[in-house]
């Protein structure tokens, strides 16, 4: 890990920021070390025994993270450097290919600090799914549901972190109608892989709840969601070539461009290789 300190900018600062919650304190969870971070890292230093001086270095991430892992207990639902080289091998893809799709889609994580798999809830494809149901999405509409429902895609709703599952919880309480239940959870992606709940049937799994519930387990049932959608979706060419637009374009959709999804994965790539 790198080591950081107030007004660093970068991915490690968003995963202390996950753990400083986990513990309790209120920080803004985001890529910027702010001043409610560094007061947070002061804090925590002074309780632990550590110099406090805001800087989180070795001996700083070493407590952090023991003091995460004992709360939560969850460190055994991570996937391991052989699962991804078994993988590799099965799909006969690069290493370095199956590590940057990983890094890019979720740092390389596939769970938040509290043991759950990190998601993204995206509101137009709540819309879209209530409409496939046969739910009419503006019989929903009111003023709880502004950031979790509407027609077009947007990032500004997203909010990031464990509050995403605040939006996926409060689209599935709008009504007890089963239907918009399993349109709410369809309308978020899951896990290491981003892989969204409608894909359930696509991916062999008999319902969307299947599905979410197989995503809780293991980082290794990310991986193997991440495989039958690139096998059933014809993208392993993709990987194997390092053709990383069209894996963007079959995997992220056509606004890949927008995000730079492309250009990232290619760079992680790099650096792997």
């Amino acid at each position: 890990m790198k080591t950081i300190r107030y007004r660093s900018k970068d991915s490690e600062v968003y995963f202390l920021e996950e753990i400083l919650t986990s513990l309790g304190y209120e920080v803004y969870i985001s890529t910027y070390f702010g001043m409610d971070t560094h007061r947070a890292v002061l804090d925590f230093q002074l309780k632990n025994g550590l110099v406090s001086d805001g800087i989180v270095g070795l001996k700083t991430w070493t407590k952090l993270i023991l003091a995460q892992d004992s709360l939560t207990g969850f460190s055994d639902k991570f996937l391991s450097e052989q699962n991804l080289i078994d993988f590799a091998d099965k799909y006969e893809i690069e290493l370095a290919a199956v590590k940057a799709v990983n890094e890019i889609e979720s740092n390389g994580k596939g769970f938040l600090l509290d043991g759950r798999p990190r998601i993204l809830f995206e509101g137009h494809i709540f819309w879209r799914e209530l409409k496939n149901r046969g739910l009419i999405p503006n019989d929903f509409l009111n003023s709880n549901t502004e950031n979790v429902l509407y027609e077009k895609w947007t990032r500004n709703h997203y909010v990031g972190g464990g509050k995403e599952y605040d939006r996926l919880e409060r689209a599935a309480a709008i009504s007890d109608d089963k239907h918009l239940n399993d349109s709410a959870y369809s309308a978020a992606s899951y896990g290491s892989f981003q892989i969204m709940g409608f894909h359930y049937k696509l991916l062999g799994y008999p319902n969307v709840n299947s599905f979410v519930s197989d995503m809780y387990t293991h980082e290794k049932a990310h991986l193997e969601a991440f495989g039958r959608f690139c096998k059933a979706n014809n993208l392993i060419r993709h990987l194997k070539s390092k053709n990383w637009a069209a894996f963007a374009k079959g995997y992220n959709g056509s606004g890949y461009k927008e995000n730079k999804y492309d250009t990232k994965l290619e760079s992680a790539y790099n650096r792997y290789k």
